[in-house]
This record gives structure tokens, sequence and C-alpha cells, in this order.
């Protein structure tokens, strides 16, 4: 069964810093594309960064690009995205989402949530002005 947990959320002051995990099941190996997503009320889903099973490439949403970095760690079955320069416009729940191989590719530079197929449950992110 695929499992994906997020965890590493918090309150922080405009400013600081956050790092988010996010630990997914076997099923989930380096051939999927994984992606991190945020969300708050009101709004839509929000592509924040994905990163690429092929070559390793990343891509960063414009309002994180420079602040923002995805990584994995496939040996520990682990992707993470680093937040620096917090703002309070990043306030959201974060959601690590994977599309496994067996599916159609997913838009690398235009991060559509309904190409994910497996999502955490997600984990909150609050950033204080």
């Amino acid at each position: 069964q695929v499992q994906l947990v997020e965890s590493g959320g918090g309150s922080v002051q405009a400013g600081g810093s956050l790092k988010l995990a996010c630990i997914y099941s076997v099923d989930i190996d380096s051939t999927a594309y994984m992606a991190w997503f945020r969300q708050v009320p009101v709004k839509e889903r929000e592509g924040v960064a994905s990163i690429s099973p092929d070559n390793g490439a990343t891509y960063d949403a414009d309002s994180v690009k420079g602040r923002f970095t995805i990584s994995q760690d496939n040996a520990e079955n682990t992707l993470y995205l680093q937040m620096d320069s917090l703002k309070p416009d990043d306030t959201g729940m974060y959601y690590c989402a994977a599309a496994p191989p067996s599916g159609p590719p997913p838009h690398m530079c235009d991060l559509r949530s309904d190409e994910y197929p497996f999502w955490g449950q997600g984990t909150q992110v609050t950033v204080s002005s």
C-alpha cells in the first residue's frame, strides 16, 4: 500500500527556515515523480516544487524560487523541502505527492495536482510577520 507521511511543519517568524520531510513507502521507488504542493482555505492547491526521477532535475514555482529547495534521498525513501526566507504568504498546509511511472509523466514546469495519484496527509506551516 502506497503511503506518504509528511513532517517538519510548524510556526516560524518571517525570515526563518523550516525543512519538511516526506517518508514514502517502498512502493514508490526512485522511478516516481515527486512533488510538494501547498494549500490554504478557499484557494486551489498550488504546486511548489517537483523532482524528476530521470535525471534529478528540479522545478520551483516562481513564488518560491531562490528560497525553497526540493531534494530526495532514495536510500532513506525521503523527499525534502528546505524552506528559507519564509514569508507570511508561505503559510499553508504542505503536501507531498507521488506519480509512479505506471502512469503518464506529470508536467514538470506546470504542476497539476490531478497528475499525482498519491498524497500524504499534509503538514501545517505557519509564518507570522
